[in-house]
């Protein structure tokens, strides 16, 4: 089953929903701000894409400027922050079984479908 971590209220993630409507494949929805994942799933997720966690951080949002953005964290710090504050978590994410991939560009979903 293919699944999009999805933010309704991001330009990028509505066009990554898009392609996966049209891509007529089975798909679900995981509104990540309204039902937040387990540090579980964020590991997997992670692993999935193959990136430090990092590189899944959204570094444009205020709340890390402000308050992560000149502190040393450990990979462990930074997914307990993205769990904290999912806000942080870079979006569309889409996994397909062992494939996943940040949808930035959202074509880069299609890769993977």
């Amino acid at each position: 089953m293919i699944t999009i971590l999805h933010n309704p209220r991001c330009g990028k993630s509505r066009e990554g929903l898009g392609l996966l409507e049209n891509s007529g494949k089975d798909f679900e929805v995981l509104k990540y701000l309204d039902e937040p994942i387990s540090e579980e799933i964020l590991k997997n997720i992670i692993s999935l894409l193959g990136i430090k966690p990092l590189e899944l951080v959204r570094k444009n949002e205020a709340i890390w400027k402000s308050d992560f953005k000149t502190k040393t964290l450990s990979d462990a710090e930074i997914i307990k922050l993205m769990i904290a504050h999912p806000k942080l978590i870079e979006r569309p994410i889409v996994i397909n079984g062992k494939k996943a991939v940040i949808g930035r560009p959202p074509q880069d979903i299609l890769n993977i479908i």
